[in-house]
């Protein structure tokens, strides 16, 4: 099974969250969060930061890492483990701006699009939302149903690794 490491960040100002419609690739037509593989000798921060730049024009100047999401899962047709190191973000540079890959678009928390998102995202997103910190796991079968969840939330003084 492959194994790949990833990031995603979410922008927050408010009462609102900032989320990107993924234009082309894994995950078309869904929103997210932006973020994407860490290259080698880059780490998880230096990963979010290049994306966010890459994906929708801003830099995160004020960020803090809220988790860790492994997930089991199948990408065209093969077996893989995919980690995410998640960062919310408070301060930026920049506008958000749609690229090539990304279209981004505020929400107001309460309204979130859970239908147009993965569906892990309605069990770790109102956590992090709220202030915690969580490491989660996410196991889906070949046809993308969810078949295995666990959700730990950390204490505040815990960190994430």
């Amino acid at each position: 099974m492959s194994k790949i490491e990833t990031t995603l960040c979410l922008l927050k100002r408010n009462n609102e969250i900032l989320l990107a419609m993924k234009k082309g690739g894994f995950g078309i037509g869904k929103y997210n969060g932006v973020g994407g593989k860490i290259e080698k000798n880059e780490t998880p921060e230096a990963a979010m930061i290049r994306e966010a730049k890459e994906e929708i024009l801003v830099t995160p100047t004020q960020y803090k890492k809220v988790g860790l999401v492994e997930f089991d899962e199948y990408y065209k047709g093969k077996q893989q483990n995919l980690l995410f190191h998640l960062y919310m973000v408070y301060d930026w540079q920049g506008i958000p701006t749609e690229s090539d890959e990304m279209n981004p678009k505020w929400f107001p928390i309460s309204d979130i699009p859970y239908d147009q998102m993965f569906s892990d995202d309605q069990y770790w997103l109102p956590l992090v939302l709220e202030g915690n910190k969580i490491n989660a796991y996410f196991k889906f079968d070949e046809n993308w149903n969810l078949i295995e969840k666990e959700i730990q939330q950390l204490k505040e003084e815990q960190q994430v690794i």
